[in-house]
């Protein structure tokens, strides 16, 4: 591990003087990031599109969306209130104690390692939110590359150092690592004593592992571990007799875009048995048959789906409604599906709350409300939960709201779920197993806050604080002084 020690050892030099740079110095090295990802162009694209089996379109969007949260996070540097200021001053004329002088401001925590995704090349993986979140709050990051697109990834680590050269970072800001397909190098940079956290987004197996060997450190350390989700969306009755067909085909789309394979694709469907579920099913199963089977990320997804799906499938009471009737133009195509099953037996049968992975949903037919609370008490936490339903069941059904409320991060109203908008509003995160920490989010500005923590400076010299703590701020940004919000 000598090549990890001296890599880990360069990062914590880095980070004693990244540490203490102004956010405009930072801002000009994320931006940097983006211009050399935009000129590398096409042959980014065509590596990736060799490595990853994604098309062209959905590569050049992702890369879109990883050079926007590179220029995003620039300009929350150059805003400066995401710190946090906060300024009490001195009162020493009150009694009985006198009151001292007390500032507080988010400072980055050291050394972020971070794990490439593999459903994400882009996005979530080398240059992608964690790592534009962490550089950005003042940590030096270490990507372990993930090995389903080990080209792509190092292309866009030469980016990066190549940035970091032109913008005067230090030396170790930046490292970028190729472990392969073992476990070794990923579980000895989350346990050097220089890793002060983690950021993952991968399967429950991956990421729980990783919780549970950074507590096991002498001095544990964060893991932010986004872990999957399935989703479940809720079809309600006067919905659906006003919109069966509707919300069928937009849920057929969501299930099969990109193959599945996102971390909010809808796998678990729950209506109240009627004609109208009946009707939904009939239009979802004839969508699901006319959309073509398409090449999954790599062979170890693609088997990961069929043998999930198996077992899914050939659970008791689990009814196959509908598969694609085009056939396979290659062996790694994941075959869109849909099963249905009585609230009864799902509820009885852990196995079928757990995500498959892939172009699959399952719809769960309740006898009334009371079971479909019932079922969706029985769930784990999610990342989203969607609510199909008029405004007037929204109004009515407060305990099912606030039931979804509690269940996930983020809560759909007649939306589907795929599709995460990179802003602050946004939270990409939800109780566990969806998450290790649900208090978080992996996606937006509010995800600098993973790296942070708070430091207080009691009764310093105005001269000796930083720039964001001094009455005489020379930021220009806002922060709160003596309770109230000033420049």
């Amino acid at each position: 591990m000598q090549d990890l020690n001296a890599v880990m050892f360069q990062a914590a030099q880095a980070f004693k003087k990244y540490r203490n740079f102004s956010g405009k110095q930072k801002a000009i090295f994320l931006r940097a990031i983006a211009e050399e990802i935009e000129v590398i162009g096409r042959e980014l694209i065509d590596i990736a599109m060799q490595e990853t089996n994604l098309p062209e379109g959905r590569l050049i969007g992702e890369r879109g969306r990883t050079i926007f949260q590179l220029k995003m996070f620039a300009d929350l540097l150059d805003e400066g209130s995401w710190v946090e200021a906060r300024i009490d001053s001195a009162n020493l004329s009150r009694q009985p104690i006198p009151k001292v002088d007390i500032r507080k401001m988010l400072v980055p925590m050291g050394t972020v390692a971070v794990f490439g995704a593999s459903n994400f090349p882009f996005a979530y993986s080398t240059a992608g939110g964690d790592t534009a979140s962490a550089l950005a709050a003042g940590c030096p990051v270490v990507v372990k590359g993930h090995p389903a697109h080990a080209r792509t990834s190092a292309m866009v680590a030469e980016a990066i150092f190549r940035a970091a050269e032109r913008t005067g970072m230090p030396q170790g800001v930046f490292a970028h690592l190729d472990g392969g397909e073992g476990f070794e190098i990923g579980n000895a940079l989350v346990m050097h004593p220089e890793t002060e956290g983690v950021g993952f987004t991968g399967s429950f197996g991956g990421g729980k592992a990783l919780y549970d060997l950074a507590n096991k450190r002498v001095d544990p350390i964060p893991v932010f571990s986004e872990m999957g989700s399935v989703n479940p969306v809720i079809l309600m009755p006067e919905k659906l007799k006003q919109e069966a067909e509707n919300v069928a085909m937009i849920c057929a789309n969501s299930i099969t875009l990109g193959v599945g394979q996102f971390c909010t694709n809808p796998g678990l469907i729950f209506g109240i048995e009627n004609q109208d579920l009946e009707r939904f099913l009939r239009v979802l199963s004839a969508e699901i048959e006319k959309i073509s089977p398409s090449t999954m990320l790599n062979e170890g997804i693609f088997k990961n789906y069929e043998d999930k799906k198996t077992i899914a499938l050939s659970q008791e009471g689990v009814k196959t409604e509908s598969v694609s009737k085009i056939e396979k133009t290659a062996q790694t195509q994941g075959m869109p599906t849909i099963a249905s099953v009585s609230a009864d037996i799902f509820l009885k049968n852990p196995k079928l709350h757990q995500e498959v992975f892939g172009p699959y949903s399952l719809v769960i037919k309740c006898k009334d409300e009371a079971q479909l609370l019932e079922a969706l008490s029985h769930l784990e936490g999610q990342l989203t939960a969607t609510l199909m339903a008029t405004e007037n069941e929204l109004q009515a059904n407060e305990e099912l709201v606030d039931t979804l409320k509690n269940l996930s991060g983020r809560l759909n109203f007649n939306n589907v779920p795929t599709g995460v908008e990179v802003c602050f509003a946004m939270q990409h995160g939800g109780p566990f197993p969806a998450c290790t920490d649900a208090r978080f989010t992996s996606v937006g500005p509010d995800s600098i806050k993973r790296w942070v923590r708070p430091a207080s400076y009691q009764s310093f010299p105005d001269t000796l604080l930083p720039d964001e703590l001094k009455h005489n701020n020379p930021l220009n940004i806002w922060r709160m002084v003596d309770n109230a919000f000033v420049k």
